[in-house]
């Protein structure tokens, strides 16, 4: 495999699976109707509120989890360490079966770094390039959201519909080429969330097991799915929180030996 073939297949761990090759053809795009007015959108502003209180607050967070990555049915496992600053740096390490450091990456709201251990070569780009393949309103916060279950803030205002399918709450709305669907469970802490980018074709979904981690009174999924597809490339991570610590004091150690060529 070449190097810069096994970079991008890195940042497509690294980033949880939001990063794919632009679609040959589009998607099927979730059409969202006119607003109509129900219970819970007569109290709309409240209960946005109410599902935004639910999300995990922390100022750092430490996980470690067990990763199946299918890329078109090429089948990978390992292993990931994760360390979050709130709103700074997301540091992840991934260790193959054998207990060896196959990469190491730090991201951070204006950059992204991945060192590759088995090839000796290191990348680092600006946040930005992620979205050579993928929608450009995808920003570092929204990695955040994904990896803690948290909202993503930017789908969470009066002009989305919030409604009660079944028993259960869902939100629906458009932003910019995105159209979302998020759907909650009975704790109000979101199940799945479906998000397709009109522009580039491209199609992501993100469904949690519906189980936790308690965190000192604060609840963590404990495991997730990510799905994203673009034309014919198909991307599928499964991720299984094994243990998570909020609020410790951590370090994210990331350097680059000299002999690590750099690429372009």
């Amino acid at each position: 495999m070449r190097r810069n073939t096994l970079n991008k297949v890195l940042l497509i761990v690294l980033i949880g699976g939001l990063v794919s090759c632009r679609a040959k053809k589009p998607v099927s795009v979730t059409v969202v109707p006119p607003a109509v007015e129900n219970e819970l959108s007569k109290r709309k502003s409240e209960n946005l509120q109410l599902l935004k209180s639910k999300d995990i607050t922390f100022k750092t967070l430490s996980v470690k989890a067990k990763a199946n990555l299918d890329i078109n049915g090429n089948r990978n496992n390992a292993s990931m360490n994760i360390r979050m600053e709130k709103d700074r740096q997301i540091w992840v390490s991934i260790t193959a079966i054998a207990g060896i450091e196959v990469a190491r990456a730090l991201i951070t709201p204006d950059s992204i770094k991945v060192r590759n251990n088995i090839q000796g070569v290191y990348l680092k780009k600006l946040f930005n390039y992620i979205h050579r393949y993928t929608s450009r309103q995808v920003n570092f916060q929204w990695l955040q959201s994904i990896l803690t279950g948290n909202t993503i803030a930017e789908f969470l205002t009066e002009d989305a519909q919030i409604l009660d399918e079944q028993g259960a709450w869902s939100l629906k709305g458009e932003k910019e080429t995105l159209a979302f669907k998020v759907i909650f469970d009975a704790l109000l802490k979101t199940k799945e969330t479906d998000i397709n980018d009109v522009r580039t074709g491209q199609a992501l979904k993100i469904v949690y097991n519906g189980t936790y981690l308690d965190l000192g009174g604060v609840r963590i999924p404990n495991g997730l799915k990510i799905n994203s597809m673009a034309g014919t490339r198909k991307v599928n991570i499964d991720l299984d929180y094994t243990t998570a610590e909020r609020n410790l004091s951590l370090e994210f150690p990331f350097s680059v030996p000299a002999k690590f060529e750099v690429l372009k």
